[in-house]
């Protein structure tokens, strides 16, 4: 199992007690946004890379628009693969697991912090 699928499972299992029918949906979500606040840092980089070794390979708003496309994407394989008969069998090997000790507060401000990081390395390029 991925990390990613470890920190699906932590909020699943943390906002199934609380809010059974949407558990799902905010797991999915969280993962969808930690996920694009990452691709979101690494095109940062690569742009400001790119720029300073004078490359010109995408104008900004195709970008932008490949970034908001990949998103979607993104959202639509976590709900495929996290959807179903799939999350049965993985939180099944997660419950023979021990069980993860994560701050779910540390973990809501983990992609606010990578964007934070994101907005920083653009205005350093």
């Amino acid at each position: 199992m991925t990390t990613f699928d470890n920190i699906f499972f932590h909020f699943f299992n943390h906002y199934k007690n609380k809010k059974k029918n949407n558990a799902n949906k905010i797991a999915t979500f969280y993962l969808t946004f930690l996920q694009g606040s990452l691709l979101l840092l690494l095109g940062v980089f690569f742009a400001g890379f790119f720029r300073q070794m004078h490359v010109d390979t995408m104008s900004a708003p195709k970008a932008w628009t490949l970034f908001v496309l990949v998103t979607i994407g993104l959202y639509f394989k976590n709900w495929m693969h996290y959807g179903g008969r799939k999350r049965k069998v993985l939180n099944a090997k997660m419950l023979k697991n021990k069980k993860l000790s994560y701050n779910i507060w540390l973990l809501w401000f983990l992609p606010l912090i990578i964007l934070g990081l994101a907005y920083i390395v653009s205005m350093a390029a």
